[in-house]
């Protein structure tokens, strides 16, 4: 019998509730010298996401000291967020894909497991905009921009808003206290949108505002639609403002779901979800600083010179000159979200990166669903993640909310977009 009438005739739920077995995690799982086990391959991968859990009046944890807020809920399916510069929070609404054709009964299976922990919201193709008018810590919102298409990066450079559509970058004038988008937006440029099985496209600045950065994930997980699917995918492109041409600026990173520039230094940093199917502890996601011109090792290769036997033909050239990722987070934490921190949040979280974990699909046992805290010192991460809003996951294996986009504000706010409770929440720090 064929896998895939085996598949056809096997009750779901029983192929839900086998997976393979667990392997026990490895010593080191953080850093920039994590320990890699065996890779596993099986029948099937390890799966599972958990299922909703309502709040109940219930809300996140944070560490002693701070306090957190949903300042704005009923969203529809919030990604990322920037603050604007009179303090409004814009949010960015959307759910793009879903034209990956499922070839092998595993990606059906995969399916259904990913569905579990997903809203039932569509997505708004729409940026959102939060406003405090009396400085209480109550924010009204309203729409700021619609008819966009599962819009997901955003950044502001002077009075040019910039937003990265799944299929365009586009550009709407800003002025500041603008609650609405004046008109229409102007195209930049056209981004890779076929297939988009990573449909997500990240966005950030170059310190000077002269160049834009995009993140472009891979068509799949290791190549099994073909090497022409890939093209101008899984890597990272840079984009003049002034004329919309674009450059390959880093390759081989699978999807680099969030960028960031790092304050004084003006490095590009992102933060990578890694490759899946080689086990519950492989392949570690990762936050890395970004070199021109580097390759980070996708598809061929994971950690350096780690080679993945599953792509063929191999590129032993390319694999000798892959980089490894400054910090490792772990396997199948799934980050979408990155922001460096700055003075004001103060204390122990003064110097470093927020990351959100959204959780993967890709063990039966759930991991992430948090943001963490990466401390740095001398500009390099130095040190475990650290705890910094957590609660989301229940003692019964299901989840409140599972973070995307980390925002810190200038008054030290730590913004988190959270796609399944479909609300953003706001922490700050209490008053002394």
């Amino acid at each position: 019998m064929s896998f895939f009438r085996f598949v056809l005739a096997t009750p779901l739920s029983l192929l839900l509730m086998a997976p393979t077995a667990e392997a026990q995690e490895p010593e080191r799982l953080y850093g920039p010298n994590p320990s890699l086990p065996t890779p596993q391959r099986g029948l099937l991968p390890n799966m599972g996401v958990p299922e909703k859990a309502p709040w109940n009046g219930d809300k996140p944890t944070v560490p002693d000291g701070f306090t957190i807020t949903a300042i704005a809920t009923d969203l529809m399916v919030p990604r990322q967020t920037i603050i604007l510069p009179n303090g409004d929070i814009l949010v960015a609404e959307g759910s793009g894909g879903g034209n990956a054709p499922q070839s092998r009964p595993k990606d059906f299976i995969a399916s259904v497991i990913k569905s579990k922990g997903t809203t039932g919201v569509s997505g708004g193709d729409r940026l959102t905009l939060l406003h405090d008018e009396n400085g209480d810590g109550s924010y009204e919102k309203s729409v700021f921009a619609e008819d966009l298409n599962a819009p997901y990066g955003l950044v502001l450079v002077g009075g040019d808003l910039y937003v990265a559509n799944q299929d365009s970058l586009v550009r709407f004038d800003y002025q500041p206290g603008q609650t609405r988008a004046s008109g229409s937006p102007e195209l930049v440029t056209e981004l890779p949108s076929r297939i988009n099985h990573h449909w997500t496209k990240s966005l950030t600045a170059s310190a000077d505002g002269e160049t834009l950065y995009v993140g472009i994930g891979s068509n799949s997980n290791i190549t099994e639609r073909g090497m022409e699917a890939e093209v101008n995918r899984a890597e990272i492109w840079q984009i003049d403002t002034e004329t919309g041409a674009h450059k390959t600026y880093a390759t081989g990173l699978r999807n680099p779901t969030d960028l960031t520039i790092q304050p004084d230094t003006g490095q590009l940093w992102a933060v990578v979800n890694e490759r899946d199917e080689l086990g519950p502890n492989l392949v570690p996601d990762y936050l890395t600083s970004v070199e021109e011109g580097g390759f980070y090792g996708w598809p061929y290769s994971y950690w350096g010179q780690n080679v993945d036997p599953r792509v063929k033909p191999e590129n032993p050239a390319l694999v000798e000159s892959a980089i490894a990722p400054d910090y490792s987070l772990g396997s199948h934490r799934a980050p979408l979200g990155v922001a460096f921190s700055n003075d004001a949040v103060g204390g122990d979280f003064t110097n470093g990166v927020f990351v959100g974990e959204h959780g993967s699909w890709n063990r039966s046992d759930p991991i992430g669903y948090q943001v963490v805290f990466v401390p740095f010192e001398n500009g390099e991460p130095a040190g475990d993640p650290v705890d910094f809003v957590s609660g989301f996951l229940t003692d019964d294996g299901r989840t409140h909310g599972r973070p995307v986009g980390v925002t810190v504000a200038p008054d030290g706010a730590v913004i988190v977009a959270d796609d399944l409770t479909n609300a953003v929440w706001r922490v700050t720090r209490d008053e002394t």
